[in-house]
């Protein structure tokens, strides 16, 4: 890699760490599309033997990873899921988790239809409440895992806070970092253990790649989930990891952009008569705005929101007539990408959530959830003008 030091600042280090130039002489980081790699001898202990355990562009991926989260071990996988998976598998029978209970559908779905009748004991609790979450953790309690901002309702968990909780009790915290990528949050550095990433988000940023990451300074953690990345074969292919490399070098500028676009659309969405709620954490009226100014903040110091905004129509706005107006804005799943998407978590997201839970938790069938792009942001607030004023 390109010598770094302490003083290096992220936006260069995103470019250069992990960008090995090799003896062609190729400014950008080879693709090496093998399954196998050849060995000297049938006892070789060669670092790179089959690409189920690694190669080339991997082990440069992760190099990368492991900078942008100020991280020792990193590790990529297939998927944000085939990440999540690895950490829940790190713990056995007679253990005790506990989640936020607004968490992303697909972790709902993992934890009460696959790993339900595994011996591990989930527990869903509001970790917006520190309370909460001292209350809950018990005797066998291994794990806190936490989504700040959450997934579509945007609460926050105090990240330093529950760390200490953690501490106290011997219990490790992971959380999942997507929405404000970590040019926007540093979990390790506010005392989590395992930060992790759906990669496909802010971090690919163009929609195109599917991947995640877990990042830990933890030896005996990253040992684990050395064993299960292996053993589970959840690595992405060279040509994803690879295209995550060119990804990484625009994150900076690309996150920049969004959280900036997205502070103007949550500040015009607040003031039309057809949106009955706006849930932003940059917005002071948001429960937890004052946690927000507290931990998410970019490697400079200055105070981000994220690029994500959740709002309510108005129950009088057909949501399928809205969509069909929007032209630049599009009505898909995912979020993070240069292009703003559009969707309904009620029927999308959080499809497989029972509708009891759903309304409990505040997530209504005119509830959206906007992934706020890089474009021009006057077009996208003339968008929504026309889909909701007109």
């Amino acid at each position: 890699m390109s010598k770094t030091n302490k003083n290096t600042k992220f936006s260069t280090k995103t470019i250069h760490v992990g960008n090995k130039i090799d003896e062609t002489g190729a400014a950008v980081t080879p693709l090496h599309l093998t399954s196998t790699f050849r060995q000297p001898s049938f006892s070789s202990t060669e670092k790179f033997v089959y690409s189920r355990t690694g190669g080339p562009t991997i082990d440069a991926l992760e190099e990368n990873f492991a900078m942008l989260e100020d991280a020792k071990y990193s590790f990529a996988f297939a998927s944000g899921m085939a990440a999540m998976s690895a950490i829940f598998l790190m713990f056995k029978p007679g253990d005790h988790v506990l989640i936020s209970k607004n968490v992303y559908g697909g972790v709902f779905r993992l934890v009460t239809k696959v790993l339900n009748d595994n011996g591990v004991e989930f527990d869903f609790i509001d970790t917006t409440d520190l309370k909460v979450v001292k209350k809950s953790v018990k005797k066998n309690t291994k794990l806190i895992h936490v989504e700040t901002p959450s997934n579509p309702l945007l609460e926050l968990a105090d990240i330093s806070s529950i760390s200490k909780i953690c501490k106290t009790n011997k219990v490790l915290l992971s959380v999942d970092n997507t929405f404000m990528s970590p040019y926007g949050q540093k979990p390790l550095n506010l005392g989590a253990d395992i930060v992790m990433h759906s990669t496909t988000k802010y971090i690919g940023g163009h929609s195109d790649i599917l991947s995640g990451a877990l990042m830990v300074n933890d030896k005996k953690s990253a040992e684990k989930i050395t064993l299960i990345q292996n053993t589970a074969g959840a690595l992405p292919s060279p040509f994803d990891a690879w295209l995550l490399l060119r990804s990484v070098k625009t994150l900076s500028l690309r996150v920049e952009k969004h959280f900036s676009n997205a502070v103007k659309i949550a500040n015009w969405l607040k003031n039309q008569k057809k949106v009955s709620r706006v849930i932003y954490p940059g917005l002071k009226n948001h429960p937890q705005h004052k946690i927000a100014k507290k931990q998410q903040r970019t490697p400079n110091g200055k105070i981000v929101f994220g690029g994500i905004i959740s709002f309510e129509l108005d129950k009088s706005i057909n949501i399928n007539k809205f969509s069909k107006k929007l032209n630049f804005i599009t009505l898909a799943e995912s979020l993070g990408g240069v292009k703003t998407l559009i969707s309904c978590p009620y029927s999308m997201t959080h499809a497989s959530v029972p509708k009891k839970d759903k309304e409990d938790l505040g997530i209504t069938e005119n509830l959206l959830r906007l992934s706020v792009g890089i474009e021009n942001v006057d077009d996208l607030i003339s968008e929504l003008d026309l889909a909701i004023n007109h």
